[in-house]
């Protein structure tokens, strides 16, 4: 798996626990699937369609810094799933896992349309 993006985690990032709240990671992985996506099916009309069961392992803490990994699970004729898992980025302890994360290629109209490719080509915009 290939750790792409790191994230300081702020006090703006904190549940009133104290720890990282969820729905900001999920926001940060949403953000990352779609730029891993896009790079990869060289389009910029991507759209999120299924997020598979979100394993929350463990929680981060103010100041921590996360790393967030993804990797390719399957090229569909139209869509992109990929599998993540975000880490601390100093102990290496899992914090959270998702299996799948199903983008689609849209064309100009908005319409899901075949993206032609079969490997990762890590071939940037």
């Amino acid at each position: 798996m290939n750790f792409h993006t790191r994230k300081w985690v702020k006090p703006e990032d904190l549940n009133p626990n104290g720890s990282l709240f969820g729905g900001s990671l999920l926001s940060w992985i949403d953000e990352e699937a779609a730029i891993y996506a896009i790079i990869q099916l060289e389009n910029k009309n991507v759209v999120t369609k299924y997020v598979s069961e979100i394993d929350f392992v463990s929680t981060a803490r103010q100041g921590d810094i996360i790393e967030m990994g993804m990797e390719v699970v399957e090229f569909g004729h139209t869509s992109l799933t990929l599998r993540c898992e975000v880490r601390n980025k100093l102990t290496h302890k899992s914090i959270l896992k998702i299996e799948k994360i199903v983008l689609v290629n849209l064309d100009e109209n908005g319409k899901p349309s075949a993206h032609g490719k079969t490997e990762v080509t890590y071939r940037y915009l």
